[in-house]
């Protein structure tokens, strides 16, 4: 069992940063792929980045390719989304998810974390 904690989000201007943090529980954290999804109102979660077990390896959609960055911290059990060069369309509540596979589709994860709502005004 994973219990996922999300944090850092918040309102930001267009062009700005943030950084969300995702503290997991459990002992077997490294075991786990950890992804981030997000769901703006009116429209259906989508996949935004994923990191592998021991951090080797990353996915990301291709619309934050360049200003988004997953990494992690196994001894912190905690995974990050550094996101960079924001635009108002990536206002959207961001989830944590963790799975045994790693990938970029949402049945591929087991455990989701209850969100944070990021805002970027223009």
């Amino acid at each position: 069992q994973v219990q996922l904690v999300e944090s850092g989000g918040g309102l930001v201007q267009a062009g700005g940063s943030l950084r969300l943090s995702c503290a997991a529980s459990g002992r077997t954290f490294s075991r786990y792929a950890v992804g981030w999804f997000r769901q703006a109102p009116g429209k259906e979660r989508e996949f935004v980045a994923a990191i592998n077990g021991n951090g080797g390896s990353t996915y990301y959609a291709d619309f934050v390719k360049g200003r988004f960055t997953i990494s992690r911290d196994n001894a912190k059990k905690t995974t990050y989304l550094q996101m960079n060069t924001l635009k108002p369309e990536d206002t959207a509540v961001y989830y944590c998810t963790a799975g045994v596979v790693f990938g970029i589709k949402i049945p591929e994860y087991d455990y989701w974390g209850q969100g944070t709502q990021v805002t970027v005004s223009s």
